[in-house]
């Protein structure tokens, strides 16, 4: 058997050996001696680490306590269908409805405007999708639309557009320039009389990078006015916003968007639930059929115990967003300085200033960012290379490419992202870490 795995390609030798590596971690339980700090948590013998330091929040986030407090009673004791007229399905409609009006005042918007999906990915998927297939419904021909993204989209997002794109319609992706940016100017330059959607990223899941969104949609706006045409006609402009409520300003009003896709567990919220605000006007089809739940949008008996843990996370992150930014920007900046000053061979990734407060990117040339983080997750440290969503497939980050950098930083970039639980002792403990790997290959 082992002769056979060195006829196969690097890549897929490296897979094994990942492979082979987390098979033996279950046959033994190791100790990872140090002190542990609030984030710590101890762990069985059924083969999981004894100590660990998360900092990769922007793959998924725990649940906040205060969110399950809020979301038990519709696991079984408020168990009813919404929709049901009885007093348990009206108890379950009813707190679906709070939450959507919870949500709705916080992005100020009307309660109408949000729709519940399972996650951002079918958020993302109801916005672009449901807006292609709206505008086939009424006679439009693929050939004859035109979509403006850009080349750091989540992969929710591109593969959408690779499709609308396989069935005949033409889209631009946009560049970005060295730290991520995107261009308004850009935009502008790209919309044409048939386009009928721009969709950018309000922040980078990978890099942290924040896209100037309200200059975007005032590009837009402005070739409306010039055109002569009103509010909610073409281009409809769809943001994916999932890494952002925390930490960003959420009023769709001062932003300017037309859709705006999130995720409960990207706010310490519960999986499985997610969020689209479509503006009143903005026509969309459904992805699914079956029912008239979510007005006719998103068929299926609604989640209520996810919905009612989405709100409330929402709220609790819009309340605690000033403070907890602030908190995050100076651990984040000093995380950054201390690797960048102790592996000089270190590339910080993304904008410097213009990016999450917990986001922290950065390439190690010469090395391979999956084994980085294998070896990381050796020594209790758990971060991210590039999206979650996309970890099973070989290559290094297409984002880190998309900036204009070559093989080596793409394949070598390290995703770093703090929470709410991260402290300054985590963050020594994460670089003295990664010193001791770096310098032992």
């Amino acid at each position: 058997m082992c002769n056979e795995k060195k006829n196969l390609p690097a890549h897929q030798l490296y897979r094994y050996g990942l492979l082979l590596f987390k098979h033996m971690r279950k046959k033994r339980n190791y100790t990872i001696q140090r002190e542990k700090s609030s984030i710590f948590q101890n762990h069985n013998n059924n083969g999981k680490v004894g100590v660990r330091v998360y900092l990769d929040h922007a793959a998924t986030t725990p649940l906040d306590p205060r969110v399950l407090e809020e979301m038990e009673p519709y696991f079984s004791k408020n168990f009813g269908n919404p929709g049901s007229i009885h007093a348990e399905g009206v108890v379950a409609k009813d707190a679906v409805s709070r939450a959507r009006q919870k949500i709705g005042s916080l992005l100020g918007a009307s309660p109408q405007d949000i729709i519940f999906t399972s996650g951002g990915t079918e958020a993302n998927n109801l916005a672009i999708m449901g807006v292609f297939t709206e505008r086939q419904k009424n006679g439009v021909a693929p050939e004859d639309m035109h979509f403006i993204t850009t080349a750091l989209e989540h992969s929710s997002v591109l593969e959408v557009f690779h499709e609308i794109e396989a069935r005949g319609a033409r889209i631009t992706y946009l560049g970005v320039n060295p730290d991520g940016v995107v261009s308004a100017e850009e935009v502008r330059k790209a919309l044409s009389k048939n386009t009928v959607l721009v969709s950018v990223m309000y922040a980078n899941n990978e890099i942290g990078t924040i896209e100037p969104i309200t200059a975007i949609s005032g590009t837009i706006r402005h070739f409306k006015r010039r055109k002569g045409k009103l509010l909610n006609v073409f281009p409809f402009f769809h943001t994916d916003a999932s890494q952002a409520p925390l930490y960003c300003d959420m009023s769709v009003e001062r932003l300017g968007v037309d859709l705006l896709a999130l995720d409960g567990q990207k706010i310490y919220g519960p999986k499985g639930v997610g969020v689209l605000y479509k503006r009143k006007g903005v026509a969309v089809s459904p992805l699914f059929y079956g029912g008239g739940q979510e007005f006719g949008l998103r068929p299926g008996t609604e989640n209520v115990s996810g919905i009612v843990g989405f709100a409330e996370a929402f709220r609790i992150g819009a309340a605690e967003r000033k403070e907890e930014s602030r908190r995050l920007r100076a651990l984040r900046d000093y995380f950054i300085k201390k690797v960048l000053q102790s592996i000089p061979t270190a590339e910080l990734n993304g904008h410097a200033v213009m990016r999450l407060p917990n986001n922290a990117n950065i390439s190690f040339p010469g090395l391979d960012g999956e084994w980085l983080t294998v070896q990381l997750d050796a020594q209790g440290v758990a971060v991210g290379t590039k999206s979650a969503c996309l970890s099973e497939e070989s290559g290094g980050s297409y984002v880190i490419r998309a900036l204009g950098r070559g093989e080596d930083q793409a394949a070598s970039s390290v995703r770093f992202t703090l929470g709410r639980k991260t402290t300054k002792k985590d963050l020594d403990y994460t670089v003295a870490a990664l010193q001791k790997i770096v310098s032992n290959p």
